[in-house]
């Protein structure tokens, strides 16, 4: 059991890459909570070109379900970033549930700078 939960929690690492340290996830989830101009639909908000950054908790269950954002990111040259906890991605995107991929928006008027 603790061997295959090692191995499990390293394939979940590597694919989940790359993963914010503690710093840059503090810095991204009070950017994400402050911004206010987010989307729980990444995919809608990459096809539309209106994405600044994408946001992932590497903690979702089925990891595979998310991997195909990294490279729609790269595709429209939007960067990306893991952060390990989808309950933490949650409340920073002001629900009580956790959320496994969160997109930044551009919106006029906004502070955000590229």
């Amino acid at each position: 059991s603790l061997l295959v939960q090692t191995v499990t929690e390293a394939n979940v690492k590597s694919k989940a890459y790359p993963l914010a340290d503690a710093h840059l996830t503090k810095k991204l989830l009070d950017l994400i909570q402050q911004s206010r101009n987010y989307e729980h639909e990444a995919t809608k908000t990459l096809n539309r070109g209106i994405s600044v950054f994408t946001v992932m908790a590497a903690d979702a269950e089925t990891l595979d379900i998310i991997l195909y954002l990294p490279l729609l990111g790269k595709d429209k040259t939007v960067p990306y970033v893991f952060v390990c906890s989808k309950q933490a991605l949650g409340r920073a995107c002001g629900v009580s549930r956790p959320v496994i991929a969160c997109s930044v928006t551009t919106k006029e008027g906004s502070q955000l700078k590229q």
